[in-house]
């Protein structure tokens, strides 16, 4: 039912309720991010309580077991107990504990991601609802350095969506700070950068437009010849060059965070089956304090105050029934993350398979926008180390024998064939579209070379060593 009414809402408007702005950002949140938002709920709401704090001194709080339970999302109105436990808490940590804990996580500052930060230039667009969707279906696909590695016509077929609100929408994000993100590879994010610095009239763009190839082997003097010009001019344009970005979103890298900190962790239980549970031993459990609720059918009580109360009772409702559903989407679309790429799981990134997050969302029954918003910025840790949960989301290749392999795993593959080539002679990106072939997996060389580069492995002749 809230998933209905939040697909509704962005669908008739680009103008959102309150109420449905904050449901968004409680589900585009970070484990970080909502426990700041939960402990400024808190703090501002005088009717929310946070039931770790108050079970110790409630006779009549609920059981553990009973509280813990998702059943509270398929309750009506009426019925609703104003409460969302969070997973994970544990019983053995005392008040004195907690308290530590709380003062340490407040303290940490969660450094903002590519991907939030992309969503929010997006959320102040004055676009159309389907060119925000394809907009939001483009920056799932987006890579750490910002780069799209999936054509359009891939991902309307994959999303079913039209080939034109794709493009629209990559348009725009390419007008996004930071300048070069939603580039096909670094070749065209230096353009975007030196148009926006210059114009495309520049000696500068029309190196990096028509000799590339040449600036990378330094052949000065034959680029001065075919732009006309002299080698000086050509000297000190590539010193321009060189202050470009060739990774638009690296100041985004979460590797440089020491404080990311997994949303759901996936990982086999006694029984050897694969699980996956949130992260968020540390948030606040929120209920309404039951003497507010009284307070409002009680004589006596100012109708400002009524009113007053009964405002703050409603905010709190939403902002709890919102923090259920992010953890059930969150945790179902895990679920369904461990079904699809079991492989992965047991044996590396060769072996994650094509997904998109249309394919999630159809099973369970969700809006593709939604699994999007409900994923970016998330982290998960898995047996393969920590990893964004976006990364489980990727177009592919169907290999002779029939087997997919995702665009993760064909550079897996390649960087195996680099690492143990011989140094004297490197394979060229011909000989590895030949040596993948072999394996079954049919790309392009020009593909070769675009997942080379993101792999920030140089070309063969700059590879060998004597």
């Amino acid at each position: 039912m809230a998933e209905a009414s939040l697909h509704q809402s962005l669908s008739q408007s680009q103008t959102l309720a309150p109420q449905m702005r904050k449901s968004l950002e409680i589900l585009q949140a970070s484990t970080m991010e909502l426990s700041h938002l939960m402990q400024q709920a808190l703090e501002t709401n005088p009717t929310l309580e946070d039931v770790t704090e108050v079970t110790s001194l409630d006779e009549d709080a609920p059981d553990a077991e009973e509280a813990d339970s998702l059943e509270y999302m398929n309750e009506s109105e009426d019925d609703w107990r104003d409460r969302s436990i969070l997973e994970g808490r544990s019983a053995q940590w005392t008040q004195e504990d907690e308290e530590r804990r709380q003062r340490l996580y407040d303290n940490i500052v969660a450094p903002e991601t590519l991907q939030q930060h992309l969503q929010h230039q997006l959320d102040l667009s004055l676009i159309e609802p389907n060119v925000r969707e394809a907009a939001l279906v483009i920056l799932g696909q987006l890579d750490d350095r910002g780069f799209l590695d999936t054509k359009l016509v891939e991902l309307a077929s994959s999303n079913s969506l039209a080939i034109k609100p794709l493009e629209e929408a990559l348009e725009l994000i390419k007008s996004f700070e930071p300048a070069g993100v939603g580039a096909s590879g670094i070749p065209e994010a230096l353009l975007i950068q030196l148009e926006r610095s210059g114009g495309t009239e520049t000696l500068e763009y029309k190196i990096v437009r028509d000799h590339l190839e040449d600036l990378a082997r330094k052949r000065y003097p034959q680029i001065a010849r075919a732009l006309g010009t002299t080698v000086e001019r050509i000297t000190e344009a590539t010193q321009t060059i060189a202050r470009l970005s060739p990774n638009p979103g690296g100041e985004f890298d979460p590797t440089g965070n020491p404080y990311i900190l997994p949303d759901v962790v996936i990982e086999k239980n006694d029984n050897g089956v694969w699980g996956a549970r949130l992260t968020g031993e540390h948030l606040p459990s929120l209920r309404i304090n039951d003497f507010y609720k009284d307070m409002i059918g009680k004589n006596g009580v100012d109708s400002k105050a009524r009113a007053f109360l009964r405002d703050q009772i409603r905010d709190g409702r939403s902002l709890i029934r919102s923090i259920s559903l992010r953890q059930e989407t969150i945790l179902a679309i895990a679920h369904k993350l461990i079904e699809q790429q079991p492989a992965f799981l047991e044996k590396g990134p060769r072996h994650l398979r094509p997904l998109t997050m249309n394919d999630v969302a159809d099973e369970l029954d969700l809006h593709a926008t939604t699994v999007s918003r409900a994923v970016a910025g998330k982290y998960i840790l898995t047996p393969q180390g920590l990893m964004e949960m976006r990364a489980f989301f990727a177009t592919g290749y169907q290999t002779a024998g029939g087997a997919e392999v995702s665009n993760a795993g064909v550079r897996e593959a390649i960087q195996q064939l680099i690492s143990h080539e011989n140094p004297a002679k490197p394979l060229s990106d011909d000989a590895i579209t030949k040596a993948l072939k072999t394996q079954g997996i049919k790309v392009a060389r020009r593909t070769i070379a675009k997942y080379r580069e993101q792999l920030n492995i140089l070309p063969s002749h700059l590879r060998k060593s004597f």
